[in-house]
């Protein structure tokens, strides 16, 4: 192949963006994805396949056989789990990765967010910290993230969120039944709700139309192209540019070096199944958290014996997703009206200032639950099968609402990502090892939170209610997967410095989730793609021409 100015693994909510800001200006580009590019006509609507994670395969990948992992539980038992079992941390890979099937919701971190450390002090067994960037650093890049790939909603009534330029550029979608219920009970209870803002789109909005409200959103492509990723915005364009070329199929092995310690592009697996290289002035790591830490660490030389950027055994540590916890509430008249996505109304009353714990999280109504949800969230006591267990779904299937959140998730650097010594890929490359937890502290947030949703839907008439806070036994990263290749300042507790720049190698950037210092208490979509904006401006004020030196 011929050089590149910059080569780019992965083509997800940072990658794309990357790959869009670099092309615009100038550079040669290639975008590497394992996964193919899907099309809303590839993804039929399986209620019980396109669920992400599931035992009956996984609509957008990767494969079932060939790419397993190795977890380890809170008991220190190891076990080998292929990308249909949900202790695998799944995330897509295609064309967008999770951008082509999350459920779009577009939250900024809060100021504190970037503090915690500062606001809170580090809980004991923690690796709480700072990061080295704040709020007022990112705002123009949400801000840009908010328009370039497009985002619904309406930020006024609620009052806790950061200083902002503008508001945002589509209306939120008209209320469903859920917000009828719901809105009332939360003024009625003190708090200040408002519409989800989604990477979706209301009323038209660069020459796409706008969703219609079907029930088939989070875990499904959009058939009418109107929920916003990084495979229907950014990578469009960089592709039209003419500077950026996108293999698809394709599996990075291991970035390559010089002699001088300089990366010089990267090793990998064609769509064909051959070994191939690709050389580039600068490597771009973009392939989410688990697989950035993996191909990091399997990309050891002379000069990084270790992996790369891990002098300080830093690499995969500080694990995070988010431990999400709520109330299902049972009411005596029909809430569900099937009009999708089904999440519409949130409150932020709770991510901060509780005395006693370290942040919170945001509380939103749920996702539409298709059948195949309800099946362990009937009433205790439903038979398992049979007739008595139709007659409940007929019953409460129609009569149900979920309140839920993502917690803030306190970090520990043993809740990590390593390479396992025995278990290969289908390349022969060792495969990502995940072990850990959350901080126990993460649990008392979560179970606070549980309390505050059940609250909720008490007020708004749910006639029984039940907690749903149960404690996972291993670390819960899959789509919100974050941290393992943190920004700072000081090398020996980071990876990357604040232009998410390794502190080793100054023309290899990790860009995604990965740089995450805390992952706040919201869905990060947003923040990951405000971060790749951010990155890719700093990238390009370095740029020299032909080698870059920072």
């Amino acid at each position: 192949m011929n050089r590149a100015n910059a080569v780019i693994v992965g083509a997800g909510a940072a990658g794309g963006i990357v790959a869009k800001e670099l092309s615009t200006a100038g550079l040669s580009v290639v975008l590497f994805e394992r996964g193919p590019w899907y099309t809303p006509a590839d993804c039929r609507k399986d209620d019980l396949r396109n669920q992400r994670t599931t035992v009956l395969g996984n609509a957008f990948g990767p494969e079932d056989r060939g790419f397993p992992r190795v977890v380890v539980d809170a008991g220190g038992v190891a076990r080998i789990v292929r990308p249909s079992d949900n202790a695998y941390q799944n995330n897509a890979a295609c064309v967008g990765v999770g951008t082509l099937s999350y459920g779009a919701q577009a939250w900024r971190y809060m100021p504190q967010d970037f503090r915690m450390k500062s606001v809170y002090g580090t809980p004991p067994g923690s690796s709480l910290e700072d990061w080295p960037i704040g709020y007022e650093d990112l705002e123009p890049f949400y801000d840009q993230a908010e328009y370039e790939i497009g985002i619904s909603g309406d930020y006024a009534p609620d009052p806790f969120h950061g200083p902002r330029r503008r508001g945002l550029p589509m209306p939120p979608l008209p209320p469903n039944r859920e917000w009828e219920i719901l809105e009332p009970a939360a003024r009625r209870l003190g708090l200040h709700p408002f519409a989800i803002p989604m990477l979706r789109n209301s009323v038209p909005y660069n020459d796409r139309g706008p969703c219609m409200r079907c029930r088939w959103c989070v875990g499904f492509a959009c058939e009418v192209d109107a929920k916003n990723g990084s495979q229907n915005t950014v990578i469009p364009q960089a592709l039209a540019t003419g500077n950026c070329r996108l293999r698809t199929r394709c599996t990075a092995m291991e970035i390559l070096m010089d002699e001088s310690g300089h990366a010089c592009g990267v090793e990998y697996i064609d769509e064909n199944g051959r070994r191939e290289r690709q050389l580039s002035d600068i490597v771009v790591v973009s392939a989410c958290a688990i697989e950035s830490a993996r191909l990091l660490l399997n990309s050891k030389s002379r000069l990084f014996p270790n992996g790369l950027g891990n002098r300080y055994d830093q690499v995969g540590r500080h694990l995070q997703g988010h431990y999400y916890t709520g109330a299902l509430g049972y009411f005596d008249r029909d809430t569900y009206d099937d009009i999708g996505p089904g999440a519409s109304i949130a409150v932020c009353d709770y991510n901060h200032g509780t005395p006693g714990l370290c942040g919170g999280g945001m509380l939103a109504n749920e996702f539409i639950r298709l059948p195949i949800h309800m099946i362990d969230r009937l009433p205790p006591g439903t038979p398992r099968w049979g007739h008595g267990h139709k007659q409940a779904m007929r019953e409460w299937h129609r009569r149900t609402i979920i309140v839920m959140g993502p917690t803030q998730q306190i970090p520990t650097a043993e809740a990590r990502v390593t390479l396992d010594p025995a278990v290969k890929d289908k390349w022969g490359a060792p495969v990502a090892r995940i072990q850990g937890n959350c901080h126990p502290h993460t649990f008392e947030i979560g179970t606070v939170q549980a309390q505050r949703a059940q609250t909720w839907l008490q007020e708004a008439g749910a006639i029984h209610t039940t907690l749903m806070n149960s404690r996972p036994q291993m670390i819960s990263a899959g789509q919100h997967q974050a941290g393992t290749c943190r920004m700072g300042t000081d090398p020996r507790n980071s990876v990357v410095n604040q232009s998410c720049q390794l502190h080793d190698v100054d023309n290899v950037f990790v860009i995604d989730g990965s740089v995450h210092v805390s992952n706040g208490g919201f869905n990060p979509a947003l923040t990951i793609m405000a971060i790749a904006y951010y990155a890719s401006g700093a990238l390009l004020r370095g740029w020299k021409g032909a080698r870059y030196r920072s």
